[in-house]
């Protein structure tokens, strides 16, 4: 078996997953609450949280798949992209838990937990495949030809997808994190009644989420306070209805121009209502994580190092986190 540990953001996440990619386990504890009267994360909060309750979630993991850490075979952490503090309290944490048991480590890249998260389970998918990654921190889309890489086909330009529903959220005057607060809004609101722009920049499948914040802001001030609260439901529809488009027509033309027919996606805004019924109607076989494995989540990290190259105690024991992607 293979624990997991995950704190890349403001959750702290363990979990065991068997080399089949059973799920025995996935716990995930939200610091949500936490940074919501900030209107976002706040790294340093985020660290220390992350030390107050790294063994309590790493033993509710173990409980929970009827295991203890003798029943490890090895020990998978992120060791990059994300917030530098929390990544390190995991890496730290994984690191003395291993090398109390002398047992193998594997670094993984939170990402390509994203991108082979619907590997695990009962109906995995297999390479080759395309994987659509919205998250708050990255959009793109990858080609995976085996598990152990994956091919970046196009990312974001500026900002993205997620990042795109929280500052919208904000402009709203909806809580943190925003995402979920546009989508709950959404259901109740008109996608028509705004007409806010869907950008494709180049040839490429590349993104751009900035200037649809942009129009969003100007919007909100040419209604006024009054009307733009009185509307609020339309302006989260249409609003929402945008990126989804942006996202769903990309994906399309990558499906189009790979003649790949497998489809996943994955990332916290995978999570999204209206997100996952376009997805579901594109032609392709679709597969959509269940929300567990959407958001931040220790499985897909744990999933991922059933196909890395572990390393050996004490080579891990100089391992340190990265703050962004690979270069």
């Amino acid at each position: 078996m293979i624990l997991g540990i995950e704190t890349s953001c403001d959750d702290t996440c363990a979990a065991v997953v068997t080399e089949a990619g059973e799920i025995r386990s996935n716990v995930v504890a939200s610091q949500g609450l936490l940074h919501s009267r900030y209107g976002g994360v706040v790294p340093e909060i985020a660290s220390r949280r992350h030390l107050e309750l790294m063994d309590a979630v790493v033993a509710d993991a173990l409980e929970r798949a009827g295991a203890t850490l003798d029943d490890a075979d090895r020990i998978a952490v992120t060791s990059r992209p994300g917030l530098i503090g929390a990544l390190l309290v995991g890496v730290s944490s994984a690191k003395a838990l291993a090398a109390a048991r002398r047992l193998p480590l594997v670094p993984v890249d939170h990402l390509q937990g994203h991108v082979l998260a619907s590997t695990l389970g009962e109906r995995p998918i297999e390479p080759p495949f395309l994987c659509l990654v919205a998250s708050g921190g990255h959009t793109f889309l990858a080609r995976v030809e085996r598990p152990q890489e994956y091919e970046v086909l196009g990312s974001t330009l500026d900002d993205a997808a997620g990042e795109a529903f929280d500052k919208g959220a904000r402009l709203l005057g909806l809580p943190y994190p925003g995402g979920p607060e546009i989508d709950r809004l959404a259901r109740e609101g008109d996608p028509d009644a705004f007409d806010f722009p869907r950008s494709l920049p180049g040839d490429g499948l590349d993104f751009s989420f900035s200037g649809l914040k942009t129009s969003l802001l100007y919007r909100v001030r040419d209604l006024g306070p009054e009307e733009a609260e009185s509307r609020r439901t339309d302006l989260a529809a249409s609003y929402q209805r945008a990126i989804v488009d942006a996202l769903a027509k990309r994906t399309e033309q990558a499906l189009e121009r790979t003649g790949i027919e497998r489809l996943a996606i994955g990332g916290g805004v995978a999570a999204n209502r209206e997100l996952r019924a376009r997805i579901e109607s594109l032609d392709a076989d679709i597969w959509i994580p269940e929300m567990s494995l959407c958001t931040d989540n220790a499985a897909m990290i744990a999933g991922v190092a059933r196909y890395q190259e572990p390393l050996k105690y004490p080579d891990y024991l100089s391992l340190d986190a990265t703050a962004t992607v690979a270069g």
